[in-house]
């Protein structure tokens, strides 16, 4: 009965939970925005991407601690 929980890897099933989909939304949206952010302030736009690479990361850890 222990195994009654366990998915069958024949079915079909979301990849990501919603959890997990909203906490990498949300990650996204702060990238994007720091990219942005970054741009308009004259930074040329490999360092404004960069950056908001930079920021995703960290956003990913606090949404994940946030959220529950």
């Amino acid at each position: 009965m222990a195994q009654a929980n366990r998915r069958r890897t024949g079915r079909d099933g979301p990849l990501l939970t919603q959890r997990a989909a909203v906490v990498f939304l949300l990650a996204a949206l702060v990238g994007i925005g720091a990219t942005v952010l970054s741009a308009l302030s004259g930074t040329t736009w490999p360092v404004a991407v960069s950056v908001g690479g930079g920021v995703t990361a960290p956003a990913v850890l606090f949404f994940h601690q946030i959220i529950d």
